[in-house]
């Protein structure tokens, strides 16, 4: 499925998950550029260095939380000259549930995104992906980097050796255990950030993407995730996207779904 691209159409804010950086969306970049759009992807606080610096030097995101990234994009939807269309990857997906609880964006796209407080489901696999951090409430409060062999089984699981090593290498950067501790135990917090209005009737349309071999976020949590919102008379659908892993912005055959995404936004838009 081909989207329409010309000049004219609104701007795109891609959003980057945990343990990555805008760069995990180079060809994304690449391709919504091609066809007229303009596309920011700016990073977290404190991730805007380039992959090999964060590598190096992770303390300069290790107090970073949710609050702090929703803030940031905020701040920077709200310079653009009309809404945009906003589509973010893990917890770049509930940023982008956060930022259309504000009224922000003019359609949202959510993909393999991190639950926000409320949902239930808590796979096993989703346990030992973000036990790495999970295991030590120490973690809170550093940048936590993951192994080769645990991005493989958190984001990786469907690559060969040599796709894992290259994406890993290229990709994945420490991160802010706090974000992860505020997701996981959203539940547990009457205060949590990641608190929505679900039946809000005038947010904007919003897209579930979920990929059928994701570890850290199977299926069933975006489901239950749109579910939710099942009273609010503003648009809620959802995709699947059979054998796809949680390195979907990066893993072979990404342009079937950067193409749908962007062919839902571009028509739930106007």
């Amino acid at each position: 499925m081909n989207a329409p691209g010309h000049r004219g159409q609104p701007p795109i804010v891609l959003i980057h998950g945990l343990w990555m950086t805008p760069r995990s969306w180079e060809h994304w970049i690449k391709q919504y550029e091609a066809q007229g759009f303009q596309v920011l992807a700016p990073a977290w606080p404190g991730l805007d260095g380039e992959v090999e610096e964060l590598r190096a030097d992770p303390t300069v995101m290790s107090g970073v939380g949710l609050q702090e990234v929703v803030d940031h994009y905020a701040q920077v939807i709200r310079r653009l000259p009309q809404p945009p269309i906003l589509i973010g990857h893990s917890f770049g997906g509930t940023v982008v549930q956060l930022l259309l609880n504000q009224g922000l964006g003019r359609a949202g796209v959510a993909l393999h995104s991190a639950a926000v407080k409320g949902v239930l489901p808590l796979p096993l696999s989703t346990l030992i992906s973000t036990w790495p951090v999970l295991r030590n409430p120490a973690n809170a409060g550093k940048a936590i980097m993951l192994t080769l062999k645990q991005f493989r089984y958190a984001f990786g699981n469907t690559l060969n050796e040599a796709e894992l090593l290259t994406a890993y290498e290229r990709y994945c950067v420490p991160g802010p255990g706090r974000v992860l501790f505020q997701g996981g135990f959203a539940n547990f917090n009457p205060k949590a950030v990641t608190k929505v209005d679900f039946d809000k009737p005038d947010r904007a349309p919003l897209l579930f993407v979920s990929g059928g071999a994701d570890h850290i976020v199977p299926p069933k949590v975006n489901k239950a995730n749109a579910k939710l919102y099942r009273k609010s008379p503003a648009v809620t659908d959802y995709h699947e996207f059979p054998g796809r892993s949680h390195f979907t912005v990066g893993q072979d055959g990404w342009e079937s779904v950067s193409n749908f995404v962007l062919s839902w936004a571009v028509e739930h838009s106007n």
